[in-house]
Parts: C-alpha cells; structure tokens; sequence
C-alpha cells in the first residue's frame, strides 16, 4: 500500500503494507522495547503489542507430522494425454486437460530436523486441483507396504521410529526395535528388502519413482470399472546415492535433497514424471496373474502388465513459504473426484480414517481444508460451520437438508452433472471376524523376485544394507531372526549378510520360491537424459578466460549445472566462484572435470602438526579419490590431467583429453548412464559408448 485511501486485497499475499503494525493493522512506532513502569520498572500486562508478539511467537510450530515430517515441495501442472479416457471419466484425465498440481516429498521417520539423505523410504503424494474436486494421489517411492492391514500401521512406526526411553537412533532403522518387528512380521520382508536396496537412498527426488502402493478402481463413462495401480516414471530415470555419498551428505548438506529439488527449479531444468496406470479387469477375485491385487505389499510386474502413460507433470513454481505451504499441506486418499475410487485393501480403507483424524490435531481442527494449499480449486457449497479455524464467512440461515428457507439450496447434482458416484461393487455373503483372507498368506515370493532382478552391484549394495542394520542391532536373537527369514528369500543372500556378522547362515525351513526376474526393477542398464546434472569445474586462479567460457557455455547449452570451484572465492576469469576448496566437496556433483592442476592452498580448518600442504592441493585430490570409489566421471584436459595420474588408476570413466570439447562430449555419454559402475563390475556392460572413456 502506497496510500491510506488503499485497501489491501484479502485474496492478495499477506505481510504486504509499508508500515510495521499489530495483527489488526495498526502501525507501530517501536517493537525493540516493552512497556515498563519507568526505564527500570517492571513490564506491564498492559503492553498488548508485546503480549501479542510473544504469544504468537510461542506458539508458530504446529505439531509436526507423525510420520513423513521431513518435506519438500513444489507448485506444477499436470497435462493428460487423454489415453486414460477409456477407462475413466474422470475429468483431468481427458486428453490436453491441465491441472494445477502441488507435490510434496518426505522421508518417512526422522523428524523436520534429520537429514535428507538417510536410508527411509520417501512418500510422493500429488495434490490436483481438478476441476471436479481435489485428487490427492498419497504414495511412496516403493510399490509396497511393510503390512496388510491398517491395524498394524502404529506398531510399526513405533518398531521404526527412535527408542523411547534415548529418543535414538534418528531418522535410520539400523536398530534392535525396528529388526525385532519386522523378523517376527514376515509381511515386512518385502518393503524392506527394497528399502535395503538403493531404493532406500535415491540421489534426487527428481530422481525418484512414485507409487500409489494401493490398488484402486476407476468408472469410465457408462459405469464400467477396471482396477488400477498408479505409478510415476521420471523422466531423468531412477538413480541413487552410494552409501558412503549418503552418509557424507547427511554431515556435509542435511538438506541435499530439498536444495536440489529448489535449485533446479530455479535454474529453469523443471522436474518431470509421467504418470502411468497398470490396469486389471474388475474381477469377482480382484487379483491378477495369482497375485492378489488387495495385498498391499504386493506388486504386479511390469512385464505381466505394462504401464501404460496417461499424462505429465511438471514441477515448476518453488512454495513462496515453506511453513504456509510446504508444512500445511494435507493429504488424504480419500480426496477423490468423479470416475475414481477405492477398493477393499485394508490397508487403505484405515488410511481412509486416519488422514483426516490426523489434520484435526496437526492443523487445529476440521476446517483445514480451508487453508489456501488446501483449499479445492472447484466451488464448494459443503453446508458445514464453524468449528476452529473457520475462514469462510456464511451466508443464509438453512445451512441443512431438506430445506425451504434457503430456497432447497444447495441442490444434490444429477447424473448429468457429474456426481461422485461410489462404484456399485458386489460384496459377497460372510462374517464380521479380524483375519485377512487367504490369498495374503505368501510373504517370500516377491522379496525373491525382487532379489533375482538386481545385477550384481546392486545384489551387492543389499548385503552391504542388511549387513550394516543388522551389526547394530545389539540382541542377538533379533539378528539370528532376521537371518532366518533372509534364507527364505536366497541362500546367496543370507549367506553374505551371515559371514558379515560373524554367525553361521540358517538352511531355509521352506522350498525357495519359483520367479520369473522383472528387469523394470533394476536401476541400471538404461540411458537418461542428462538435464540439471551438476558438474563440478576445478579450475585455477590462473584459468583462462576464453577456455572457461566455452566450456561453461557448452555445459549450459546441454541443459547441466556447472559448480566452478576454485582456490578462494569472488571470481575467476570473470566468473563468479561457486565453492572454494575449502567448501566444495564431492558428493555435490555428479561428475567432476579439471581444468588446471592449483597449487595447494592453505587450509584454514588445518590440523595440529598437520605437514604444509605442497603440490597438488590435498583437497582436490580427496575430491577425485571420493568420485572414483562413488562410480562418477571424472575428466581433465590441460594441466588437470596431472591430478589424474597421481590420484586414481586408469579405467573405466576417467577421461583426458588436450581438447575440453572431448572430455566434455565424453563425460556427458557416461552421464546418461548416472554412474560407471563397470569400474567394479567388469561383466557389466559398458555405460559409455563414445571414446575416449579410458586413459590412454
């Protein structure tokens, strides 16, 4: 506001006048003393601006979430592409329909505190503002659930989350209480198989699958239902972290995957998924191929159904405050519009209670959906009042049904206006009992499967997994448990994590299972674009301008981040220096290329009686070491290739070259590979495809 005679938008962003005020819009002339009865005197109650200030301040936190309190969120659009048409009627589901989206990304045990790196799975749930009425799409990186039933939901969180008598270990599962339930719960196996697989550690939620977990139904036009699984390709692949790059993230950058996800929004590289159905006839049984489609902790290989695309979403609005939005926003699954529904999973239907009771506690009461994150996109005439945090300023006097003072208003909608209409599902004759049904009973099947599908180094990354969990579990019992149900999934396996403990690996008490490996489920293998990929440049005081910028220039035009790293900060070459040696580290790039070969530079976090640094600046090799041990290009062209010779061993993905133009074109091939892990893995089949890849 410029002038007194203005009144502000109440639709208008807030914390928008010129002048400091109170609550209510009256300016302040000071807010750096309270009132006191005389310059010594005590305060007075009858400082109403102090009072205010201070009892807001006590209470701006809101409880956090109980589970998947740790986010980070983004405002996008989804376009379809009208091929889901067929099978339902929703309505952004018809072709070039574009719906505002806001998708929030979580880990799902540490508190707002933890790290984003830590081994957890990650929620991914999707709010479209439809046209028709709000669709929150509430899912997880993973296509399974640890149970079957909502009952056990508490149990396990309460296995998972800190002990609480020390209120450790944070944010991790490496502990007695989470192994202990999850040894004498064998329907737990299987989500955590993948959580022990790089499933657990993704390197970017841009990065990063997205599942709907359940199964659910959607109605097309004529009242006709199929059964669908939702899933969420991206379009830069799935990609992960290696263990030690997690564990060196979490000291380095906790927030890793939050600035990620921001900056590259920022920069313009936009994250995208595709989102895509995996659809199965409505059958009496509701299962497919023998796998009941009911079990949440099952899932149908892509090879027996294929995902078939269905639209595209697009992050690209960062949240103007994290708390407003980011912390207030509220899922729930049963936020569905017309031509979509649930099914009888009973894990589901306990999600369908538990979301909304949740939001009365966290956001203080039954009106959040008011909030402007929550708030639908679609009119609203719900005949509900008052209650805490009412926003809403109601109008008539009939706020109930049937009605003549209120003109019959609102009217219930007909068919022709495009009601939800709960699907007509035949329920067959039985008892109330507390059971699942039969078809639940297999807890083993899919861990193999899962198992049989990874390549070697991603079996390799597993046993390392269980093999680091299980060392800090302290009960012996526990481990010697946990070992026996990994024979029940391969002997291979158990017999790895056994030898890594020190104990003898069990015989399976049971026929291992017969599978059929899904190579959809394994990371590797594939080529992706190369878009926001963050590239480290170490360059010198000395650089040479021209050289430099061509090869930011080129690193821009092909859609990557370069990070110039350099001696000390300001600007070198007439660019502005984004880390020093002293920040920089190698978990931050994706690739590292050198440009010139610095000579050492004091380090001001030297140690005692640590030597003067000489020649090669020990930090710049510890970069080139730790990107060797993680898989990642490496390249260096000019006086960078001196580092090369003494820091790591020719092979795989170690690219030099007098021209930066090769090295670049080389690096980038091995880029859309995400790593080089043939580096480890001869039998592997090359990443790169363009010479020169190797030394000479």
């Amino acid at each position: 506001m410029t002038s007194d005679q203005q009144r502000p938008d109440p639709e208008a962003p807030g914390q928008q006048g010129d002048f400091l005020t109170t609550s209510q819009g009256a300016r302040l002339r000071d807010t750096d003393h309270s009132l006191k009865a005389g310059a010594r005197g005590p305060v007075l109650l009858q400082d109403h601006h102090l009072r205010e200030k201070i009892t807001h301040f006590d209470h701006e936190r809101i409880p956090e979430r109980v589970v998947h309190a740790r986010g980070a969120a983004a405002h996008g659009v989804f376009q379809s592409y009208g091929t889901a048409e067929e099978v339902t009627s929703a309505a952004f589901l018809r072709k070039g329909a574009i719906t505002p989206t806001f998708t929030r990304f979580s880990t799902v045990l540490g508190s707002r505190g933890s790290a984003d790196t830590v081994r957890d799975t990650r929620g991914f749930a999707t709010k479209f503002y439809t046209e028709e009425g709000t669709f929150d799409l509430v899912g997880n990186n993973i296509p399974v659930f640890f149970i079957q039933d909502g009952i056990k939901f508490p149990d396990i969180i309460h296995a998972a989350k800190p002990h609480p008598d020390r209120e450790i270990p944070q944010a991790q599962s490496a502990h007695d209480t989470f192994w202990d339930f999850v040894s004498l719960h064998p329907e737990a196996q299987h989500h955590t198989l993948w959580n022990m697989s790089d499933r657990g550690i993704p390197r970017s939620y841009r990065m990063m699958e997205g599942f709907g977990i359940h199964t659910f139904r959607l109605i097309d036009q004529d009242g006709r239902t199929s059964l669908v699984k939702w899933h969420w390709k991206p379009r830069l692949g799935v990609h992960s972290l290696t263990w030690e790059e997690a564990q060196m993230v979490s000291g380095i950058d906790p927030d890793f995957h939050r600035r990620d996800l921001a900056e590259a929004i920022d920069a313009g590289s936009f994250p995208q998924w595709e989102l895509g159905i995996q659809v199965f006839p409505d059958n009496e049984e509701q299962s497919f191929e023998g796998i009941d489609l009911l079990d949440p902790t099952k899932f149908v290989p892509e090879e027996l159904a294929p995902v078939q695309l269905v639209g595209r979403l697009t992050l690209n609005r960062n949240p103007r405050n994290y708390f407003a939005e980011t912390e207030q926003v509220a899922f729930h699954p049963g936020n569905l519009p017309p031509g979509i529904d649930v099914t009888d999973d009973p894990l589901l239907q306990v999600r369908l209670f538990s979301y909304q009771d949740t939001q009365l506690t966290r956001l203080g009461g039954p009106n959040w959906n008011q909030l402007p994150i929550n708030r639908p996109h679609a009119p609203v005439d719900d005949m509900l009042r008052d209650g805490y945090g009412q926003q809403d300023i109601h109008q008539g006097i009939a706020p109930y049904r049937p009605n003549s003072l209120g003109g019959g208003c609102p009217f219930t909608a007909g068919d022709a206006d495009r009601p939800f209409t709960d699907a007509s599902v035949h329920i067959p004759e039985t008892v109330k009992n507390r059971e699942l049904s039969a078809s639940f009973a297999d807890h083993y099947s899919q861990a193999r499967l899962f198992w049989t599908s990874m390549t070697p180094v991603e079996r390799q990354h597993i046993v390392g997994a269980y093999s680091f969990e299980l060392s800090k579990c302290r009960v012996p019992e526990v481990r010697r448990r946990q070992l026996e149900c990994l024979a029940r999934i391969d002997a291979d396996l158990c017999q790895q994590v056994a030898d890594a403990l020190g104990e003898d690996a069990p015989a399976p008490d049971q026929p291992l299972a017969e599978v059929t490996p899904s190579p959809a489920l394994s990371q590797l293998g594939s080529r992706w674009p190369v878009d926001g990929r963050m590239i480290g440049l170490v360059v010198g005081s000395d650089q040479d301008r021209a050289e430099l910028d061509a090869v930011l220039g080129w690193i821009d035009e092909h859609s990557m981040t370069p990070v110039l790293v350099a001696p000390h900060g300001g600007s070198v070459a007439g660019h502005p220096v984004d880390e020093t040696f002293a920040t920089a580290r190698s978990v931050q790039f994706d690739a590292l290329l050198l440009a010139s070969d610095p000579v050492a530079t004091p380090d001001p976090d030297q140690k005692a009686d640590a030597p003067a640094p000489s020649g090669h600046d020990p930090r710049i090799t510890l970069m080139v070491e730790e990107c060797w041990r993680h898989a990642k290009a490496i390249g260096a062209w000019g006086q960078g290739r001196r580092v090369l010779d003494e820091a790591v061993e020719a092979g795989p993905g170690v690219v030099e070259d007098q021209r930066p133009t090769t090295v670049l074109e080389a690096v980038t091939e091995l880029l859309a590979a995400h790593r080089v892990w043939e580096r480890f893995t001869p039998e592997l089949p090359a990443t790169g495809s363009t010479d020169p890849t190797a030394r000479p």
